[in-house]
């Protein structure tokens, strides 16, 4: 074996570059069936990150439905999803420019049947046994809130469209009944999430092709469900964390049933639409997937046994049974994402699409080390430790490398274990240390867990990631003086609440991330416009909490640097948040770099911004933490330096 060179940690010459990652590497989701033919969504950083439709035939050929410039994306609550549904070939999708719905047959130009306007659909649903459409519509043709409705759409007569369901601030999850009589969904009403509570209502159609008054099958304020969805036996099943944990139920008309009940997680918060967990085989067998520790499985359940599939995945998302056929997202440490086929009945595996076409040894790819570390009150907090790993290199004897700790947003997400060439393996390669933090808040561990943030967001979030920092520093793992902290949205707060109100990191980077909470609650969109009411209180009532929790205000006590990527399109987090918290910076003269990219949104989708991104934040790190790059970087202005 060659000698490793010896380097300084952060130093280290990487195969995976920046133009490597942007380059190669795709989005894939909410793959669906149309008979024998699959289609999915590509997310491309190369065609400015348009949303591709592509489409898999029975005989395997795969070639993109749609071509450019068709970008299928909804705006719906902001985040989308949900953006297409196909029935015998004919595809209906939402076109991200106009928001229009659109129908294309075969291979002929789409024709919109949705007019224009100030309108937004998703969660689209095909019915043949109406011919029609159902949506969710977001009509913004009103002052003040958006107004959100059931719709359906006449596809005889596109002009012909129906309010279905009314009066509640949010609908989801729309699901026929195999037979067509019934029809399901999800709704709840400020200042809920739908991971806090919400409510599964059922309703039959009449001859009029409207529906009976509906009725609540389950859910409550505090009792979140999660896709709704008939069974081959016409019983309407459903994910409920009644029991703290989100666990399968079904509704036989008459009671709600316990389908599995375990320490486990058969749920998501439902930021997108269209997230599913499981679905049911030609033979009425439940497929689904389930997390623990932050890991998750695949797994069939039959007369309440769960038996569990041997799969070399860590991360399973969004499976879509047909037949004995079922496709999902997998990923593992130490291998691309992919969309996956598996064979139920051989047990078969067929890699459809990876998101990355990159070949590069393993060697150089960091294995996660799930952590368990103890945090504030005698608690316990979870994460992710990713070593540096570059078999080229190893760090000068009686050093230690840099630490950068990620914070995920959301901040009901989970750190992944699968393999993240651009978020995790760029920087291990270089020689710094990395921490995936599951800080209280996170999915994934139960419903308690989950509403650690209750009242507390800036204070258990933040906690968690200092506590995780310190852990790994008495662990004699990484360098406590060269301790980085950065995340994006969400995670950015806490980034900046952990830089301002803490005295642990020595940098950090801020992805678009929160640094107003009184900004944050007066000028989000309608989809958030209360969530801080129970992650901080209500507003304006506890209007001194949220400027004791808002870094702005005390610029005061932050005294180290920081770098700041924001999109000027963003509407989540508006620019002049992030612009008021450099300003600040600028005038305490403190080392600050600021990058802002014309239309962007919230994330970063162009492969040269996404690109630009990476490299300045390591740009930024070897200036502030003083060791040499070993590749061609173009600066980054950085005010306050020297």
């Amino acid at each position: 074996m060659k000698t490793p060179y010896i380097s300084a940690y952060g130093s280290w010459l990487s195969p995976i570059t920046a133009d490597l990652i942007v380059q190669e590497s795709i989005g894939l989701g909410q793959a669906r069936w149309d008979g024998d033919d699959l289609y999915w969504l590509e997310s491309r950083p190369t065609e400015s990150g348009r949303s591709a439709l592509v489409q898999q035939s029975a005989g395997g050929r795969i070639c993109d439905r749609l071509p450019p410039p068709w970008n299928v994306r909804s705006r719906v609550h902001e985040y989308g999803g949900a953006a297409f549904t196909v029935y015998q070939g004919t595809v209906y999708f939402v076109n991200f420019a106009d928001q229009r719905i659109y129908r294309q047959t075969g291979i002929a130009e789409p024709e919109p049947i949705t007019p224009e306007g100030p309108y937004r659909y998703a969660d689209l649903q095909y019915d043949r046994y109406h011919h029609q459409l159902i949506a969710v519509r977001e009509n913004h043709s009103t002052a003040g809130e958006p107004i959100n409705t059931i719709i359906s759409i006449n596809l005889n007569n596109p002009q012909e469209q129906h309010i279905l369901a009314a009066g509640q601030d949010f609908y989801a999850s729309i699901t026929l009944s195999p037979d067509g009589g019934k029809l399901a969904w999800l709704s709840w009403n400020h200042p809920s999430m739908p991971w806090y509570g919400n409510q599964l209502w059922m309703a039959k159609w009449q001859a009029d092709g409207m529906l009976s008054t509906a009725q609540v099958v389950a859910g409550g304020p505090e009792e979140s469900i999660f896709q709704p969805l008939w069974g081959p036996g016409g019983n309407l099943y459903f994910v409920s964390d009644r029991s703290n944990w989100w666990n399968l139920y079904l509704w036989d008309g008459t009671d709600v049933l316990p389908m599995c009940t375990m320490e486990a997680e058969f749920g998501l918060p439902q930021w997108v639409f269209g997230s599913s967990t499981y679905g049911f085989t030609d033979t009425g067998e439940l497929i689904c997937t389930h997390s623990q520790n932050g890991l998750w499985y695949l797994s069939k359940l039959h007369k309440g046994k769960l038996t569990t599939l041997e799969l070399p995945y860590t991360d399973i998302a969004d499976p879509q049974v047909q037949g004995q056929q079922v496709v999902f997202i997998a990923g593992a440490a130490k291998t691309p994402t992919a969309l996956v086929k598996l064979d139920l009945a051989t047990g078969e595996i067929f890699t459809i699409r990876q998101s990355s076409q990159i070949q590069l040894d393993p060697a150089y790819f960091s294995q996660p080390e799930p952590i368990i570390f103890p945090t504030t009150d005698d608690k316990v907090a979870y994460g992710f430790f990713y070593p540096p790993c570059n078999p080229d290199y190893t760090g000068p004897p009686g050093t230690k490398p840099p630490l950068v700790v990620r914070c995920h947003g959301g901040p009901t997400a989970a750190a992944s274990s699968s393999l993240s060439l651009g978020r995790i393996q760029y920087w291990t390669s270089r020689g710094f240390a990395f921490l995936d933090v599951n800080y209280g808040g996170s999915t994934g561990f139960g419903r308690e867990y989950r509403c650690r943030l209750d009242g507390s967001w800036g204070v258990v979030d933040v906690d968690d990631c200092v506590n995780g920092a310190r852990y790994l520093v008495e662990q004699g793992r990484v360098d406590p003086e060269k301790l980085a902290i950065a995340g994006g949205s969400a995670g950015g707060y806490t980034t900046l609440a952990a830089l301002t109100f803490r005295d642990v990191f020595k940098a950090g980077a801020s992805y678009y991330g929160v640094s107003d909470l009184e900004a944050l609650a007066r000028d989000t969109h309608k989809f958030e416009a209360h969530y801080l009411d129970r992650l901080i209180g209500p507003y304006p009532q506890q209007e001194q909490l949220y400027k004791e929790r808002s870094p702005i205000n005390f610029v005061d006590q932050l005294n180290c640097p920081v770098i700041f990527f924001q999109g000027l399109e963003d509407l989540i987090v508006p620019p002049n948040q992030t612009e008021m918290m450099v300003e600040a910076l600028r005038r305490k003269n403190l080392p600050v770099a600021y990058l802002a990219y014309p239309g962007e949104q919230h994330g970063f989708r162009k492969a040269e911004n996404i690109k630009r991104t990476l490299e300045a934040e390591l740009y930024f790190y070897s200036q502030i933490f003083q060791f040499p790059l070993a590749e061609e970087i173009d600066p980054v202005e950085i005010h306050g330096m020297g």
